[in-house]
């Protein structure tokens, strides 16, 4: 098995693991990921009953906020504990920390 260290620097193994992750945030992710995971079959179902496409797109935008509110979320984590463990570390840790960042700004902001 491959072990490899993250930007943060914790150790991985088979996965990354998310660090420093509060319990009920987590839980209030996993609640809107279900609801979402529901909206996503309720677009299913409209698009199999042949609904109006404007009423599917407006269903497939809600989808989209949710997700990005899940994303806010992680990233808020991801800021307060990994990046700023590996900023504070400085080094390498930092610049690939920096990078790791500059690369989830755009991919998100598409």
């Amino acid at each position: 098995m491959k072990t490899t260290n993250c930007a943060c620097g914790v150790q991985e193994a088979a996965g990354r693991k998310a660090v420093g992750v509060d319990p009920e945030i987590k839980e209030r992710n996993l609640k809107r990921l279900r609801r979402i995971e529901g909206q996503v079959r309720g677009i299913q179902a409209m698009v199999e009953q042949d609904r109006y496409c404007a009423d599917v797109m407006t269903q497939i935008a809600s989808v989209h906020e949710a997700l990005r509110s899940v994303g806010r979320e992680l990233m808020r984590n991801h800021l307060r504990h990994c990046a700023a463990e590996a900023i504070k570390a400085g080094d390498a840790r930092a610049d690939a920390m920096y990078d790791e960042l500059v690369d989830l700004m755009y991919r998100h902001a598409r």
